[in-house]
């Protein structure tokens, strides 16, 4: 198929009549806890670019939730998906082997932090791969407790959905019914401290109350299998934490014999300027779990781990799906264009025009309290006031759709941020582009 793309297009207002048939038709089948940032009808996309069912084209300043960054449709992993789905489209992982799944451990496991054996689950999200490193964390320690951070989010199954608290929307009801035994610890959100500091002259308060209260006073090291980060908080908005505060989750971690699992579900693969965040906050995890982007948008996860970690007994974990041999096809093709085809460089090549951009339009809207960003890792806050912070959520909520309506997808996240993700390859004049409708939007709502 060919694509003739070279900028957004709207040729009818979206949603035009056919999206809306089948926002019809989705609104009688389809689950109604699914979120729908916008009324978007995709039917094809190619490199930073999805047209929808009336022919309008958008600008992905969101890549699917930081999924498609090496852009949609990529060349080389359509190629190896169709090859492969020619040659072996199933056998099951837990009965049998296949070629594909070898050799991208082999590979993957050389890229990650930590000098010493690996070894590698597969699954098919994100989430699985947190529950996963779940188990492994409890099964080798025989501790029952965990530390997770506030604002974080790591799936909506019962075990990586009891150490997510960016919205109380998905915990209501399962209080009971969710992975008992989860102490919580304030995250490193500096625009928005709890403890009413600012950095760097904080004495980084949110490491002390991890150390002083919540594991002396809630959960007692040697009740602590794990604790479980975010490099940067994802749906809460990027919010990047000071270097300091991971490496020093790190250190309390070792100190305590407690197990340090890193969620790279969104930050990996060159998003942050770094192939994993993980390099950039000099992190060296004992169990990875990482998912979006590893396969173009196909489902897939991979637990990472230090190799007697997954030294367990037989069928403790397993399951039928997982490093499907068509999906981990296209997994390789996309470890090529990181590997071979720099695209981590343009990963950050991408961040520095965006930021640049961004930068110039929170010196022109007051409405912008706080921008942070890591790569092309882009979060902005939108507040009512500079002075009091007071959250713009409405006007955040008019940015996303205007921008939309305009050719442009963004991401809401938190109570009032928007993330930026936008592809790897686009060019300077694309990303000024986008910039330049966000820029229109901004004005229309403050103006």
């Amino acid at each position: 198929m060919s694509f003739d793309y070279n900028g957004p297009k709207i040729v009818v207002e979206p949603p035009g009549p056919k999206a809306r048939e089948w926002i019809e038709r989705d609104n009688q089948v389809l689950s109604t806890s699914l979120s729908r940032t916008a009324a978007l009808v995709a039917l094809r996309a190619h490199g930073p670019y999805v047209e929808d069912v009336d022919g309008n084209v958008f600008m992905d300043f969101g890549s699917g939730i930081a999924v498609s960054v090496m852009g949609h449709t990529e060349e080389h992993v359509v190629k190896a998906v169709q090859d492969q789905a020619a040659e072996l489209i199933h056998a099951n992982s837990c009965d049998y082997l296949t070629l594909p799944q070898v050799e991208y451990a082999e590979r993957f496991l050389k890229m990650t932090p930590g000098d010493y054996p690996k070894r590698a689950f597969f699954s098919n999200s994100g989430a699985e791969s947190i529950e996963c490193g779940i188990k492994i964390a409890k099964y080798h320690t025989k501790r029952p407790g965990s530390i997770a951070f506030l604002g974080a989010f790591h799936g909506r199954f019962m075990g990586s959905l009891a150490l997510t608290t960016n919205s109380p929307v998905s915990r209501r009801y399962y209080i009971s019914s969710m992975m008992p035994g989860v102490a919580f610890s304030p995250y490193a959100y500096c625009y928005r401290c709890p403890f009413k500091q600012s950095y760097p002259g904080c004495n980084m308060e949110c490491l002390q109350f991890l150390r002083e209260n919540v594991l002396n006073q809630v959960i007692p090291p040697e009740d602590c299998a794990f604790m479980i980060i975010e490099p940067l908080l994802g749906a809460a908005g990027f919010i990047i934490p000071p270097k300091e505060f991971l490496q020093g989750v790190q250190d309390i971690c070792r100190e305590n014999g407690i197990l340090l699992i890193v969620d790279e579900v969104q930050t990996a693969f060159g998003k942050t300027g770094y192939f994993l965040a993980s390099e950039y906050f000099g992190l060296e995890p004992d169990i990875l779990c990482v998912s979006k982007a590893i396969a173009a948008g196909l489902p897939m996860g991979i637990t990472v781990t230090r190799s007697e970690l997954l030294e367990w007994e037989l069928n403790t974990h397993e399951n039928t799906l997982g490093g499907n041999p068509v999906v981990v096809a296209g997994a390789l093709a996309v470890l090529d264009l990181y590997e071979k085809q720099g695209f981590t460089e343009k990963a950050a090549q991408v961040g520095e025009w965006l930021q640049a951009g961004v930068r110039e339009l929170q010196e022109k809207y007051d409405l912008i309290g706080d921008v942070r960003a890591l790569g092309a890792m882009v979060g902005i806050e939108l507040v009512e006031s500079r002075e009091t912070k007071e959250p713009a959520t409405e006007k955040r909520n008019r940015l996303v759709e205007m921008t939309f309506k305009k050719g442009l997808l963004i991401l809401g996240a938190g109570k009032s941020s928007v993330r930026l993700a936008p592809v790897h390859t686009m060019t300077e004049d694309e990303v000024k582009l986008g910039v330049k409708i966000l820029d229109q939007a901004l004005g229309e709502i403050t103006g």
